[in-house]
C-alpha cells in the first residue's frame, strides 16, 4: 500500500514541478507583452529562467513580430512541458 502511495506522491511532484515551468514561461510572455522593465531583478529572473527552459524553442519560429516569436517559442515549451510532465505524472500514479 505504502508503494502506491509514494507513486501518487512522484507523480504529483511531477506534475507541479511541470506546472511551475509553464507558469514561467506563461510570466515571461505576459511580461514581455506588457513591455516590463528589464531592468528590475524580478523580470530579470524570469527572462533569464524562461530562456533557460526554452532554450530548444525560442528560436524555432521565424514571425516578423517580436511578440510573436515570443509566444510562439515560449508558449510552444509551455505545453510541451505541461503534456509531458502530467503525462509522465498519470503514469507514475497509476503504478
Amino acid at each position: 500500500m505504502s508503494r502506491s502511495h509514494g507513486s501518487s506522491s512522484a507523480g504529483r511532484a511531477i506534475a507541479v514541478v511541470a506546472d511551475i515551468m509553464a507558469f514561467i514561461l506563461g510570466l515571461w510572455i505576459l511580461m514581455y507583452l506588457l513591455d516590463a522593465n528589464r531592468t528590475n531583478d524580478l523580470v530579470q529572473f524570469v527572462h533569464d529562467a524562461a530562456n533557460w527552459l526554452a532554450g530548444w524553442s525560442r528560436d524555432l519560429f521565424t514571425f516578423d513580430e517580436d511578440w510573436a516569436r515570443v509566444v510562439a517559442g515560449y508558449g510552444l515549451a509551455a505545453v510541451v512541458y505541461l503534456f509531458i510532465g502530467h503525462a509522465i505524472a498519470n503514469r507514475v500514479g497509476r503504478r
